[in-house]
């Protein structure tokens, strides 16, 4: 894969895929340039999802008590998130400054042959600041993965969700190779995101066999599972609000069961 652009036109993804079928971008039959014949010429991506690893429980906090996410007695799990490149081309985007630490970005998917189109969407950036222990403030991506607890259902299946992560904002960059393959650059294309707080523009992404991954200590990284018992599903969806074009919308999600309160080792469940 390359970095070059050859052409970038931006036009309305419906306008590409009218009569295609699927579900792009705000759940629209039809409007996913990803799905249908004309994604033959389209080198689309496909995001997906590792399972909560490294978790564990915290307790600590401010004796304030200002933030209930920050009680004493609130509890915490932890957990490390993977979000896997897999499809034909990478997940880019393109972000334009609209008002102070704010950005509009577009959807570059590349074309068989090179070149990319440049689709619409809503996807926000933000300059978003996540402690010195972490660099500062970074240029980030909003809502491209969701961390929640579930209950599960007879067959231990998430049944309903219970409980929903604080974090919001991840970069995409290359990380990881985590999938070598014909498609997967040996090096990396997207670096870490910028932390330019002057930046009227960006791009960033993550390549084709590539991972974007955060640690469990990572800022905001845990879910506040305070008062829940018995098996759970710990829940990671990738792109849950459904704001970027995939080649597979069906695979966004990972499951791994966990009993509450956590405690490391075998899960009896």
């Amino acid at each position: 894969m390359t970095a070059a652009v050859v052409l970038a036109l931006v036009v309305p993804a419906a306008a590409l895929s009218a009569g295609s079928g699927g579900v792009g971008p705000g759940g629209g039959d039809g409007d996913n340039p990803c799905v249908g014949p004309g994604s033959r010429l389209l080198l689309c991506p496909d995001l997906r999802v590792g399972p909560a690893t490294g978790l564990f429980v915290s307790r600590r906090g401010s004796a304030g008590g200002g933030d209930a996410y920050y009680s004493r007695r609130r509890v915490r799990l932890h957990a490390a998130n993977d979000i896997r490149s897999r499809g034909r081309g990478p997940i880019e985007l393109r972000g334009k400054r609209y008002k102070p630490n704010w950005m509009r970005a577009n959807q570059a998917i590349h074309k068989v042959g090179g070149g990319v189109e440049v689709f619409r969407t809503e996807v926000r950036l933000h300059y978003y600041y996540v402690g010195e222990r972490f660099g500062g403030s970074w240029w980030k991506v909003r809502d491209p993965l969701g961390m929640e607890i579930w209950t599960l259902d007879r067959r231990r299946r998430p049944l309903r969700r219970v409980r929903k992560g604080p974090k919001v904002f991840y970069c995409f960059r290359d990380l990881e190779r985590t999938r070598p393959g014909k498609r997967s650059p040996s090096r990396r294309v997207y670096p870490a995101c910028s932390q330019d707080p002057s930046l009227q523009r960006t791009r960033m992404g993550t390549s084709v066999g590539w991972s974007d991954i955060y640690p469990a200590d990572y800022n905001r990284q845990w879910v506040d599972v305070t008062g829940l018992r018995g098996c759970h599903a710990f829940v990671m969806r990738v792109d849950p609000k459904n704001l970027l074009y995939e080649s597979n919308e069906d695979n966004n999600r990972s499951t791994r069961i966990v009993r509450l309160p956590y405690r490391a080792g075998p899960q009896r469940c």
